[in-house]
């Protein structure tokens, strides 16, 4: 990878076209990672063990949109052969991802001690359950959204907060690492924590702005959901002209009883066209 500082010729619309990744992570964290740098220009071997990605079995569809781009591969790290393949393949690249335990890294020998003595420039994105000493902790989103709060007995999460949002953490530490190993010229280790993203994730409700009753669950009745007479829609002006707007417009009171009975007379297509036409932040629930 050259030095982006001094190339007067990086294209804007793909700044990793000069950066080749392996990895070897599994799940959703890793995969939508890569996928972000694929996006970016990056040019991605993933490696996968002979049993597969578990992504695959659970969801081939989403597998298949987050591996598009990219070279995939299997390769039996336990093996001599396979060994050999993937350092010739580290050989070539600026950034290795690993979603593992680290004892399974270093069991493998793909931890970055081991890596660094024969591949200097690496760099290494190692995304773990839990940061430092913790790392070889069991756990999974759902774990780690249950210890911040995350969840609301008996229904299940509707997205993978950590799994997203420590993606997005690894995509900006990847990039922190490829500007440490071209302004020294040594490659580095980033390690990015799973249940620090959750925790991080959670601070709206650590500070109560969305637990229960807080002013983004309901307190507040201009930001909130109605039912309309065919489906739902969710009002969110938040903003003190665009609560007064909303308020004024449809002639209520801004008590959360007067915006349901008033949502509730037409159905949400209508109130989907009121809200493009007046400019007042409102849309659809669509619900998968």
């Amino acid at each position: 990878m050259t030095s982006h500082s001094d190339d007067a010729g990086l294209d804007a619309a793909r700044p990793l076209a000069d950066v080749r990744v392996v990895t070897i992570a599994l799940n959703v964290p890793g995969p939508v990672t890569v996928e972000r740098l694929v996006r970016y220009g990056a040019a991605v071997t993933t490696v996968l063990p002979p049993s597969g990605d578990p992504l695959e079995q659970y969801c081939p569809p989403w597998f298949a949109d987050l591996h598009r781009g990219q070279q995939v591969t299997t390769l039996d790290l336990k093996s001599e052969v396979g060994r050999a393949r993937m350092a010739d393949l580290l050989d070539e690249a600026d950034l290795l991802v690993t979603s593992s335990r680290a004892s399974a890294l270093r069991r493998l020998s793909v931890d970055f001690a081991t890596l660094h003595e024969r591949h200097p420039r690496l760099c290494q994105i190692d995304i773990v359950g839990h940061p430092g000493e913790g790392a070889d902790i069991a756990g999974h989103d759902l774990t780690y959204q249950a210890t911040e709060g995350l969840i609301r007995p008996p229904a299940m999460p509707t997205t993978l907060v950590a799994d997203m949002f420590g993606a997005e953490r690894a995509v900006s530490e990847a990039l922190v690492a490829l500007r440490v190993r071209d302004a020294t010229g040594a490659g580095c280790r980033r390690e990015v924590a799973l249940s620090d993203a959750a925790h991080d994730a959670a601070r709206p409700v650590a500070y109560g702005m969305t637990s229960a009753g807080g002013p983004l669950d309901g307190a507040l009745p201009a930001y909130g959901i109605y039912a309309a007479q065919d489906g739902w829609i969710a009002l969110a002006a938040l903003e003190p002209h665009f609560e007064r707007r909303a308020r004024e417009l449809l002639e209520v009171d801004g008590t959360a009883e007067a915006y349901a009975a008033v949502f509730a007379t037409r159905p949400v297509a209508d109130w989907q066209a009121w809200a493009a036409e007046n400019d007042v932040p409102l849309a659809p629930i669509h619900q998968g």
